[in-house]
């Protein structure tokens, strides 16, 4: 198959199986972006094109830690995720303990509060030190609540908060000698601050992708048991449920379509507040099969990414076209737009090539043998 980018981002495709068995194409359009010199102004496309993304990444051991940028080849998402790596900054970047930071995008929100770092100390019952000041605090979920408990000798009492399990400041066991000097997150919900390390009810606050084996997103992986493994493997279990392929947490997803819209970014730049807009682009997606007539398919905007630090917004669409039997039934896919000339060509071209076979004169034969 071939693959015709005509856009000044970059495309890519890939393989997307459904619960049923059946394959489907699934083609990713993503684009990188600057912020914009005036406040206010739209996003401008970038000169250098960020690749897709094929290997999830982290902040620090894979697994371990929190995401930083999940695989691109998502095979499809029902609702657009919005997500933000960066830090906090102390208003006119004078050290403070506490600031608030948040997104606005359109007529969704998101805020909470970025502290200094602080450790517990079990004097009196477990309690916080006050915040050190700061200037720039990160904001991954490695920052915010969260973490294991396993000092313990059995390894039976060993415990995770399954939310994020990668984060801070989450201790089943209240002993002196495991808790005193461990730190607390640096991230929290406005107006509940977190005051105990074994209370299970906070919830880690970050702008970032989720973990694949984190609460609630590893349930929606469906049924791996002996049954599956007898009956349904290599293929997904009867109770997959997509909405597995979403990186961000439920409160960071909004509906589709994704038209334009307004961003409004609150302490995370060093001025404090950075406004641009976010333009509405189409992704024109044309697939010719090798029989029948050309499909022409419209991609969502389905991931927004925001890196303050780096000044940089990437938007990614994407489209799956159910396959009725392999990716070979496809002979060319167009990814935007192409100009008059290329299409009338397109129009003239059968898949597959037809091979016309004419009989051979005498005298062409000889000639030919004789060369």
């Amino acid at each position: 198959m071939e693959l015709v980018n005509s856009t000044r981002m970059v495309a890519g495709y890939t393989l997307g199986m459904e619960s049923d068995g059946r394959e489907s194409l699934v083609v990713v359009v993503k684009g990188t972006f600057r912020f914009p010199s005036e406040q206010g102004a739209r996003l401008q496309l970038d000169e250098e094109q960020l690749a897709l993304v094929t290997s999830d990444a982290f902040f620090g051991s894979p697994g371990a830690s929190a995401p930083r940028y999940e695989v691109d080849f998502a095979p499809r998402k029902r609702s657009c995720d919005i997500l933000l790596n960066g830090h906090a900054y102390a208003p006119g970047g004078r050290p403070c303990e506490r600031v608030t930071v948040g997104v606005g995008i359109g007529d969704w929100s998101k805020s909470f509060a970025a502290v200094g770092d602080r450790v517990w100390f079990t004097s009196g019952g477990p309690r916080s030190t006050s915040p050190v000041p700061f200037s720039q605090m990160p904001l991954s979920y490695d920052h915010a609540f969260g973490g294991t408990d396993q000092r313990h000798e059995d390894p039976r009492q060993h415990a995770a908060f399954m939310p994020n399990p990668s984060g801070r400041g989450f201790h089943k066991h209240l002993v002196r000698e495991w808790l005193d000097g461990t730190p607390l997150p640096n991230t929290e919900e406005i107006g509940n601050e977190v005051r105990r390390p074994d209370d299970v009810r906070y919830r880690p606050m970050s702008f970032g992708a989720l973990g694949r084996h984190w609460e609630p997103r590893y349930r929606y992986a469906g049924t791996y048991d002996d049954l599956w493994r007898e009956k349904v493997f290599p293929f997904l279990p009867s109770d997959f449920d997509a909405r597995y392929y979403q990186a961000a947490p439920a409160d960071q997803q909004v509906s589709l379509p994704v038209g334009e819209r307004s961003v409004v970014l609150l302490n995370l730049t060093p001025e404090g507040r950075r406004e641009f807009v976010v333009p509405h682009f189409e992704a024109p997606i044309h697939v010719f099969p090798k029989r029948g007539e050309r499909e022409d398919l419209l991609a969502p905007l389905d991931t927004l990414l925001i890196e303050p630090d780096e000044r940089r917004v990437t938007l990614t669409w994407r489209v799956a076209r159910p396959l009725k039997r392999d990716l070979f039934e496809i002979g060319k896919v167009l990814v935007g737009r192409k100009g008059k000339e290329w299409w009338q060509q397109q129009e003239r071209l059968a898949f597959p090539i037809p091979v016309v076979m004419e009989p051979m004169l005498a005298a062409q034969a000889e000639a030919s043998g004789s060369g």
